[in-house]
């Protein structure tokens, strides 16, 4: 009687074998496992630095609005809809009147003056020599003080125009930073001249920056009664008042605005409020959202490429390997899962190393803009899973190639 022949044992790999083993492939080549999870690093890294910027910029721009955007007025002549005869709805003494008005910081009236077809403002006059001085085309705007201080200006050299000026109709004029630059005008020692046309303008400040309508730094600022005497009174809904408000008085300074001005005819004025502060914000943080979140998504595809194809020529390299591994009892599925589980390692060693680098970054730059820097536990928690996620997705095909390594091909190689 012959002896029963014993089974033949199924080859078995545990999960801390299999572990063990990839940790040992990764450690074998430390070099090439470092810039394999480069890739995922930086991947990593920018979906974590875009995502924190932007949750640091959204809470610039909350606070942006509920400053300025929460605090702006703008009332709007109208008077030409209800009668074509009307004229200006703005009265002369209009800051005089919304000064009796709680809530308001500063209030004027502006508007772009109407020139002359061919009239330039220049550091000489029309005609005479260079008769832009490199200034044609520069907007010239009629400003009461009220209205120059509305716009909350920041001086380079100089001073505002006051309502002596404007009461004795001085000529006298405020240049946006940029205009000045245009006309070569870089100090106030020389006491510089700007024409308008054939009349002169004593420059008496430049403007550097404004927190409200950037568009007046390529402007010329005159003080409201000098332009009503020299190019008459606005036009037909040409004329505005902006309000700079105390903060949540707003809305009750655009409702009380028009009949403080214009108590026998209101409705010659249209009193605009700023906008909801919370839809404005959610739509911009929404946009801003999504565009760096499909940069960080390229980020990582880009992480994810990086360590497919590091990983596919690690499998070529290692076919004898492979083959003897093979030979020696490992079933298909036992190498598939070795490189599997190394790529998902490498993966979620620079998801680690990323998201440190990424939160750095965030907190780096706050740092030299003077930023608070906000970045959200779940973009903390969920960088490294990504990083775990695209090493998975990367070695999948990798580790098919290993796992159809057939032994004794492998080991003739």
């Amino acid at each position: 009687m012959t002896p029963a022949t014993p089974p033949v044992r199924t080859t078995r790999l545990s999960a801390r074998d299999t572990l063990s083993e990839a940790l040992a492939g990764i450690l074998r080549r430390p070099g090439r496992a470092v810039l394999t999870a480069l890739g995922t690093v930086l991947g990593v890294g920018s979906f974590v630095a875009v995502l924190g910027l932007t949750a640091t910029l959204s809470s610039r721009i909350d606070g942006r609005f509920n400053l300025l955007t929460a605090t702006e007025v703008t009332v709007q002549d109208v008077a030409a809809e209800h009668d074509e005869f009307a004229g200006p709805a703005f009265p002369a003494d209009a800051e005089q009147r919304l000064r009796q008005v709680a809530g308001i910081a500063h209030a004027g009236v502006l508007w772009t003056v109407r020139l002359d077809p061919g009239t330039a403002v220049g550091a000489l006059p029309t005609g005479v020599g260079a008769a832009d001085g490199g200034g044609g085309g520069t907007a010239v705007v009629a400003a009461s003080p009220g209205a120059v201080a509305a716009l909350a200006p920041t001086l380079r050299q100089g001073r505002l125009y006051d309502e002596f000026a404007e009461r004795t109709h001085q000529r006298v004029a405020v240049l946006g930073s940029g205009v000045a630059d245009r006309l070569g005008i870089t100090t106030l020692a020389t006491r510089p001249v700007v024409h308008i046309g054939q009349e002169p303008f004593t420059v008496a400040g430049i403007i550097e920056d404004v927190e409200r309508r950037p568009e007046h730094l390529l402007s010329v600022l005159v003080p409201r009664a000098t332009a009503e005497e020299l190019w008459g009174p606005p036009g037909p809904a040409s004329a505005s008042l902006l309000i700079d408000t105390e903060l949540g008085a707003a809305r009750q300074v655009a409702g009380l605005a028009p009949l403080a001005l214009r108590p026998d005819h209101p409705e010659y004025l249209k009193a605009v409020p700023p906008p909801d502060p919370r839809v404005l914000r959610s739509g911009v943080t929404s946009d801003l959202s999504a565009l760096f979140l499909l940069l960080a998504g390229i980020c990582l595809v880009i992480g994810a490429v990086g360590i497919a194809n590091t990983t596919l020529v690690a499998v070529l390299e290692r076919t004898g390997e492979i083959g003897l591994r093979r030979a020696l009892g490992a079933r298909g599925r036992h190498v598939w899962a070795q490189f599997l589980t190394e790529s998902a390692a490498l993966g979620a060693l620079g998801g680690l190393v990323g998201t440190a680098l990424g939160e750095l970054t965030v907190v780096g730059v706050s740092l030299v803009r003077d930023w608070t820097p906000v970045i959200h536990p779940v973009t903390v928690a969920a960088a490294p899973l990504a990083g775990l996620l695209t090493g998975l997705l990367a070695g999948l095909h990798p580790a098919w190639r290993a796992a159809r390594i057939e032994p004794a091909e492998a080991l003739r190689r």
